[in-house]
Protein backbone atom coordinates (compact mmCIF):
# COMPACT_ATOMS: atom_id res chain seq x y z
CA UNK A 1 0.00 0.00 0.00
CA UNK A 2 2.64 2.29 0.96
CA UNK A 3 4.55 1.85 -2.48
CA UNK A 4 1.25 2.66 -4.27
CA UNK A 5 1.20 6.46 -2.14
CA UNK A 6 5.10 6.72 -3.04
CA UNK A 7 4.84 6.52 -6.79
CA UNK A 8 1.76 8.13 -7.24
CA UNK A 9 3.07 11.03 -4.94
CA UNK A 10 6.76 11.12 -7.61
CA UNK A 11 4.63 11.23 -10.52
CA UNK A 12 2.18 14.19 -9.48
CA UNK A 13 4.21 15.75 -6.75
CA UNK A 14 4.32 19.57 -8.52
CA UNK A 15 1.33 19.33 -9.88
CA UNK A 16 0.01 18.30 -6.45
CA UNK A 17 2.08 21.09 -5.33
CA UNK A 18 0.59 23.83 -7.90
CA UNK A 19 -3.16 22.37 -6.96
CA UNK A 20 -2.62 22.80 -2.95
CA UNK A 21 -1.19 26.82 -3.36
CA UNK A 22 -4.37 27.26 -5.87
CA UNK A 23 -6.72 25.83 -3.27
CA UNK A 24 -5.35 28.02 -0.64
CA UNK A 25 -5.90 31.36 -2.78
CA UNK A 26 -8.48 33.63 -1.21
CA UNK A 27 -9.64 33.27 -4.86
CA UNK A 28 -9.83 29.86 -5.29
CA UNK A 29 -13.08 28.71 -7.13
CA UNK A 30 -15.63 26.36 -5.82
CA UNK A 31 -15.26 23.76 -8.79
CA UNK A 32 -11.54 23.59 -7.85
CA UNK A 33 -12.28 23.28 -4.32
CA UNK A 34 -14.82 20.64 -5.49
CA UNK A 35 -12.60 18.76 -7.96
CA UNK A 36 -9.67 18.70 -5.56
CA UNK A 37 -12.12 16.80 -3.23
CA UNK A 38 -13.43 14.69 -5.55
CA UNK A 39 -9.78 13.36 -6.68
CA UNK A 40 -9.06 12.52 -3.22
CA UNK A 41 -12.13 10.66 -2.68
CA UNK A 42 -10.60 8.53 -5.75
CA UNK A 43 -7.42 8.22 -4.40
CA UNK A 44 -8.54 7.16 -1.31
CA UNK A 45 -11.69 4.71 -2.08
CA UNK A 46 -11.54 1.54 -2.24
CA UNK A 47 -13.22 1.36 -5.03
CA UNK A 48 -11.83 1.32 -8.68
CA UNK A 49 -12.08 1.37 -12.13
CA UNK A 50 -9.32 -1.33 -11.96
CA UNK A 51 -9.19 -3.41 -8.68
CA UNK A 52 -6.12 -2.83 -7.12
CA UNK A 53 -5.05 -6.34 -6.28
CA UNK A 54 -4.16 -7.35 -10.12
CA UNK A 55 -0.38 -6.87 -10.22
CA UNK A 56 0.39 -3.27 -12.01
CA UNK A 57 -2.39 -3.15 -14.10
CA UNK A 58 -4.11 -2.49 -10.73
CA UNK A 59 -2.21 0.83 -10.25
CA UNK A 60 -2.35 1.94 -13.91
CA UNK A 61 -5.52 3.69 -13.19
CA UNK A 62 -4.79 5.51 -10.30
CA UNK A 63 -1.40 6.50 -12.21
CA UNK A 64 -3.02 7.76 -14.87
CA UNK A 65 -6.25 9.13 -14.20
CA UNK A 66 -5.63 10.99 -10.93
CA UNK A 67 -2.53 13.39 -12.83
CA UNK A 68 -4.85 13.82 -15.89
CA UNK A 69 -7.65 15.01 -13.38
CA UNK A 70 -4.79 17.52 -11.43
CA UNK A 71 -3.49 18.99 -14.89
CA UNK A 72 -7.39 19.00 -15.59
CA UNK A 73 -7.96 21.45 -12.95
CA UNK A 74 -4.60 23.35 -13.11
CA UNK A 75 -5.19 24.22 -17.05
CA UNK A 76 -8.93 25.49 -16.06
CA UNK A 77 -7.58 27.45 -13.48
CA UNK A 78 -8.13 31.58 -13.95
CA UNK A 79 -4.75 33.55 -15.49
CA UNK A 80 -3.92 35.44 -12.41
CA UNK A 81 -3.24 31.85 -10.14
CA UNK A 82 -1.55 30.08 -12.65
CA UNK A 83 1.74 31.94 -12.03
CA UNK A 84 1.23 30.81 -8.42
CA UNK A 85 4.46 28.31 -7.41
CA UNK A 86 5.42 29.82 -3.28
Amino acid sequence: MWKRWLLLWRVIRGDARHLYHALRHPQAPMWLKLGTAAIVLYVLSPIDLIPDFIPFVGLVDDLVLVPLAIRFLLNRLPPQMRTLDS
